[in-house]
């Protein structure tokens, strides 16, 4: 059978405008929409539900023929208030950045060059070649270190592992792979679970990593942590890293880095920090000096998505030494082979530096940021959000009905209200059934977590926009939802539970 030629529409058919001034108009439309967005994100609910019919709507059937420009331009501003809350001042929930309207140009642009930053010789290589060499120096790490911006700290750790692990068994895991060799590591029970997701991506089992106690500071425990190598070794594994967090994602604790640090050089192993948000404090002269033993890590994940304030989503991956960096990634084949000159120059590429073949040009919205505010602003930003976690706790301590749950570290501050005779279990139920209120109402969206079996409220502040009159309607309005019926339901209830 002879295949028919294809005959071509004329004019040749694209996916470009047909129009494209009234594209223009329609684009000009949908960036005030989105400024507008923006701009109100201090007024308002902040978190509300998707409406059950959007939600239908967003179970129609994959279209064969296309709604059109117009449609859905519509849908997508129908869309917009309904997020995740975390551009208003009053989301302290989980550590999610607060963004900035300046980045939506960065986007813009991005998003115009179309570019995959996987490899090759253009722009966007040296964009983020320029972001690396910026977080080498924010880090104090030498000029022989690397990085790559990927999608937040689970990528960037992933990474980080991978190069210890390969480092460790002198490279021949990227071929032989991991089974027999023993390898274990050492976090706190207080570090994100992203660490054990790395060690059951990597090949490990999660069992490979040791959860190490916390103190009462919700620090490591070193002394537990000296032991647990020691019986290791005793028992004929191998010992490869030590992970420390700057800023516990419960309670904002930093680990004693220094001590770590030491320990790691005592040991031949190791030492990656989980520094998500944390260890962003060097920018804050509030923060800094408790973040020394940062620059002696040999590898550290963060992200520039939460105190930063870079739009979703942007982390990073810094590894102290490039050669080790390349070597647990690097493979050319034929079709991506380096040249010295064109399109194919400009190495080496940063797809020898972590999984992804194709990237996104994420590094422009990140440069953007650093550029347009400068290191001094952004870390003025930090050093406030610290002082209204302190300012929070303080006033906990001052009101009757309210506890304190653990020392505020950072910028984090965990309480809880605290009816007197009531026993654990009724107060975590009534907690509970306060931050849902307080979400449902759209006054504020803190979370919940767990200290010492204890649900605690907890109130992460990570936002450029959170004012101290945000913290105090926090707490005049858990107070008043303590008291609505709603919680009183929960509490005559978790009360009958008891005593049925």
């Amino acid at each position: 059978m002879t295949d028919q030629p294809y005959d071509e529409p004329t004019p040749q058919e694209s996916l470009d405008p047909e129009n494209w001034e009234e594209f223009r108009a329609q684009a000009r439309r949908m960036l005030d929409a989105a400024i507008d967005r923006m701009q109100a994100s201090r007024q308002g609910r902040v978190w509300t539900e998707l409406p059950g019919d959007i939600k239908d709507a967003l179970k129609a059937p994959l279209p064969h023929e296309g709604w059109g420009t117009e449609d859905v331009m519509e849908r997508m501003e129908t869309l917009m208030p309904y997020g995740a809350g975390n551009t208003n001042p009053r989301f302290f929930g989980w550590v999610h950045g607060s963004g900035t309207p300046s980045n939506l140009l960065a986007d813009i642009a991005a998003s115009a060059m179309n570019a995959n930053v996987g490899g090759r010789d253009h722009g966007a290589i040296y964009v983020e070649k320029q972001v690396i060499r910026w977080c080498r120096e924010l880090f104090e790490f030498p000029e022989t270190a690397s990085g790559i911006v990927v999608s937040g700290t689970s990528m960037a750790t992933i990474i980080a592992m991978k190069v210890a692990r390969d480092v460790r068994l002198g490279f021949v895991s990227r071929k032989e792979g991991v089974c027999g060799h023993g390898l274990v590591g050492y976090t706190s029970t207080e570090t994100h679970s992203c660490v054990a997701r790395a060690f059951d991506l990597i090949g490990l089992g999660t069992n490979a990593l040791r959860r190490i106690p916390a103190n009462d500071r919700f620090e490591i425990d070193m002394d537990a942590l000296r032991a647990a190598i020691a019986k290791d070794r005793e028992a004929g594994l191998t010992p490869f890293v030590v992970i420390g967090t700057a800023g516990t994602v419960n309670v904002g604790a930093i680990d004693p880095l220094e001590e770590l640090a030491d320990l790691a050089a005592e040991e031949s192993l190791w030492f990656h920090i989980d520094g998500a948000f944390g260890s962003l404090g060097v920018l804050s002269e509030r923060v800094k000096d408790r973040l020394t033993g940062v620059k002696r890590a040999d590898s550290l994940a963060f992200d520039f998505h939460k105190w930063l304030h870079v739009n979703y989503d942007a982390g990073f991956a810094l590894i102290r030494d490039e050669t080790l960096h390349r070597a647990a990634f690097t493979d050319r084949p034929d079709y991506l082979k380096a040249k010295e000159r064109g399109l194919a120059g400009g190495n080496p590429w940063p797809v020898e530096y972590g999984p992804e073949l194709s990237r996104g040009f994420r590094a422009l919205k990140v440069w953007a940021q650093f550029a347009e505010f400068g290191t001094e602003r952004l870390g003025r930003m930090i050093t406030r959000n610290c002082y209204q976690a302190s300012y929070l706790g303080e006033q906990v301590e001052k009101t009757p009905g309210l506890e304190l749950m653990a020392p505020v570290a950072l910028n984090i501050c965990c309480f809880r209200y605290a009816e007197p005779g009531l026993g654990d279990a009724v107060l975590d139920a009534m907690n509970d059934e306060i931050v849902i209120q307080l979400q449902e109402q759209g006054i504020a969206a803190p979370s919940t977590t767990r200290l010492k079996g204890r649900l605690a409220i907890r109130v992460n502040i990570t936002n450029h926009r959170t004012a101290r009159k945000d913290l105090d309607i926090l707490l005049q309005e858990v107070l008043r939802i303590s008291a609505s019926p709603e919680v009183t339901a929960v509490r005559d209830k978790a009360l009958a539970g008891l005593n049925g």
